[in-house]
């Protein structure tokens, strides 16, 4: 004879949340959805070498008696195979700052002749060339005018020492552009797993509330059981899939050598699943309340619009920050903030552009905000889940 079920709270959260992962690991869309994500991935990795090959725009400053090289420049890295776009700057001191911040890529000063240049961290081989060649061309061209017998061997000499004075803001980082493609790639896969299972999430309590399921469920559990129950269950089914796809990413890309730094990728990864369980925690919430609002599956979209907008956001702020400048102010004050963090703090991680202080304060931040909206999303589930009918406002929830 089996004993009585313990009505804990912990137990009664425990058994929804079990009953969420037995429904869904089992589901053939689950598995199918993991099969999918893991052949694009697969294909992800296999045409990437080809993508990061492609042809990159080069923004180029002109500074002072250097703006004179625009024409012949542009025409030389385009012989060159480089997509170049250039730009006139009137204050030096400002283009340096605009090199610091990520908006141009080189700065050019000083007379054709003797060009100097500015780069963050290195000068691209082809770009050098270019300039090179521009250099020792005008360094030809004044020794014509200015000698009338000449030596060839020495004016062949002097022109093949003319190169260009090339200043770097900061030691290059050989592995830059594998970091950054690892936090591309943890950026996406963090999107779609919070998109996807938070509104599966909404979605569940829309059907639960619809076809009155949910009262049997309340029959036995409280609003808030129920409500943790569910976002514990399916926070654990994105779980494993996300590990299962990026652990299987991270073989693949280490295997068939378009990474270099499994270390890196490995620490990377780890990072991105614990943001993922705080980032899940944060929007999941959001995504149930907002749920529990409506009462057929035609209105959920409108009704979790305002939630996957920020979504979208961090995750169109997360590419532009990250392909301009990863540790820009903008990318570190955003990273922090809790709607943005689950995503962009573990780029910031992939690219090691990060102080651990700040991975903490974002973590500590998150977990806050987690705490209110448990306790604010609880509130509206409990005061909505049972109210069948039109739309409900939040405000009529809260009251309820």
């Amino acid at each position: 004879m089996t004993g009585p079920i313990d009505p804990s709270p912990g137990r009664m959260v425990w058994l929804v949340a079990r009953r969420e992962l037995n429904t869904r690991l089992r589901t053939k869309s689950f598995l199918l959805g993991t099969a999918v994500s893991v052949a694009v991935l697969i294909a992800f990795v296999l045409m990437q070498s080809t993508l990061f090959a492609g042809e990159q725009r080069s923004r180029v400053g002109l500074s002072g008696q250097a703006t004179a090289i625009a024409a012949p420049l542009t025409e030389q890295a385009g012989a060159r195979g480089l997509d170049l776009r250039t730009s006139t700057v009137s204050d030096l001191a400002a283009g340096e700052a605009m090199v610091a911040d990520g908006e141009l890529d080189v700065l050019v000063s000083g007379a054709p002749a003797a060009l100097r240049v500015l780069v963050r961290e290195s000068l691209d081989e082809d770009l050098r060339r270019a300039l090179n060649t521009l250099v020792q061309q005008e360094v030809l061209r004044a020794q014509l005018a200015a000698v009338e017998d000449l030596d060839p061997n020495q004016v062949l000499a002097t022109v093949a020492d003319a190169t260009v004075d090339v200043h770097a803001l900061g030691a290059p980082d050989p592995q830059r552009g594998e970091r950054l493609a690892i936090a591309l790639v943890i950026i996406a896969l963090l999107y779609m797993a919070l998109l996807l299972y938070g509104t599966m999430v909404a979605q569940g309590v829309v059907e639960e509330k619809a076809s009155r399921v949910v009262e049997i469920l309340l029959a036995a559990v409280r609003p808030w059981q129920l409500l943790m129950g569910k976002v514990i269950g399916l926070g654990l089914v994105g779980l494993a899939q996300f590990a299962v796809i990026g652990s299987v990413g991270l073989i693949l890309a280490v295997a068939t050598d378009v990474l270099t730094i499994p270390a890196a990728a490995t620490g990377t990864l780890l990072w991105g699943l614990l943001w993922y369980l705080l980032g899940f925690l944060f929007y999941a919430t959001v995504f149930a309340a907002a749920g529990s609002l409506v009462s057929r599956q035609e209105e959920t979209q409108a009704a979790l619009l305002p939630v996957t907008m920020t979504l979208v956001l961090a995750f169109v702020l997360g590419f532009g920050l990250f392909s301009q400048n990863p540790s820009g102010i903008a990318t570190t004050v955003l990273s922090l903030l809790p709607p943005f963090a689950p995503i962009l703090m573990p780029g910031r991680l992939a690219m090691a552009a990060v102080p651990g202080w700040q991975v903490a304060l974002a973590a500590v931040l998150l977990c806050a905000a987690v705490a209110v909206l448990a306790w604010l999303g609880g509130r509206i589930y409990a005061g909505a889940v049972l109210r069948t009918g039109p739309r409900l406002s939040l405000r009529e929830a809260l009251r309820r």
